[in-house]
């Protein structure tokens, strides 16, 4: 408008008529408590203050015009960020084929991977630390603060024995925990999830655990088990990866010991586009699988 020194075809760029342009202009000037146009029948001209605000309004538009243009890119992810937690056992073994997926489709979008425990999944989701988080199913417990957490079964993963390389019980293809406890036992350490299932199980069928060793990473076990310190229980998410260290896996029965893998996020805070789009990825990638 300024440049063109004319109400008529300023308001043809604009796309307004020459009444809602005088109008906007009004409420502006009632706003700030003065005048910035002096008007003529034909034309006009900036006042003193008018002209001092000018290449500032410019600055702001060009901001505008920057912060729209990025937030559509955000949109469309062409870029932004998403950061998000997932349990080792996953992290390790089955979510990088989802993340090469992801970024097949979605280059421009940098990820934050936070490989913890799965009780810290829970909690950085809780926290609102992260926007996703992949693990075992925290349940409702509102004592925990769980309450605000949702979550979106992914896959049911089916636990298995593991066993050193020559033990005994390899030639058998189904174990018992009742067999598996006749040698020393390797645990997680307190207050492990998978732990707690673990002892859980066993007990209903009245067996006590007394682990030999305990430690706080499933590799650790894996790596023990394959030097012959004993045998395990773990999630069949990192079965390759027990292989890998050396160490040998059987289906375990009485009891078979099942849990849900999937999706938690927090109800207090919506997902960005881009976290989003990392959410339907995994659910397309895993949704309805059945590790066994």
């Amino acid at each position: 408008m300024v440049q063109s020194r004319s109400f008529a075809d300023a308001a043809v760029e604009l796309h307004l008529s020459q009444p809602a342009l005088s109008s906007a202009i009004q409420v502006l000037e009632t706003t700030i408590g003065g005048k910035l146009l002096v008007r003529t029948t034909r034309s006009f001209a900036l006042t003193p203050e008018g002209e001092d605000f000018y290449p500032v309004a410019l600055r702001l538009l060009v901001d505008w015009d920057g912060a729209v243009n990025d937030l559509h890119k955000r949109f469309v992810l062409r870029e932004g960020k998403i950061s998000i937690a997932a349990m080792p056992s996953f992290a390790s073994n089955q979510l990088p084929s989802a993340i090469r997926k992801f970024k097949n489709n979605y280059p421009q979008v940098q990820i934050t991977l936070n490989d913890v425990i799965a009780e810290e999944v829970v909690a950085m989701v809780r926290r609102g630390r992260v926007e996703l988080g992949v693990s075992f199913d925290p349940g409702g417990d509102k004592r925990q603060g769980n309450e605000d957490l949702i979550f979106t079964p992914l896959f049911e993963d089916c636990f298995v024995a593991v066993l050193p390389p020559g033990h005994e019980l390899l030639k058998l293809k189904k174990l018992s925990a009742k067999q598996l406890l006749e040698s020393d036992f390797i645990s997680l350490q307190a207050p492990s999830v998978v732990r707690r299932l673990i002892f859980s199980e066993f007990a209903s069928l009245g067996l006590s655990i007394s682990p030999a060793y305990e430690t706080h990473q499933l590799a650790t076990i894996g790596r023990m088990v394959a030097n012959g310190l004993g045998v395990s229980v773990v999630p069949s998410l990192c079965q390759d990866q027990m292989l890998e260290l050396g160490a040998h896996c059987r289906t375990l029965l009485k009891p078979t010991i099942r849990q849900q893998v999937g999706l938690i996020t927090n109800r207090r805070y919506p997902l960005s586009a881009a976290c989003q789009a990392m959410a339907n990825t995994l659910q397309e990638t895993f949704a309805g699988d059945i590790q066994s």
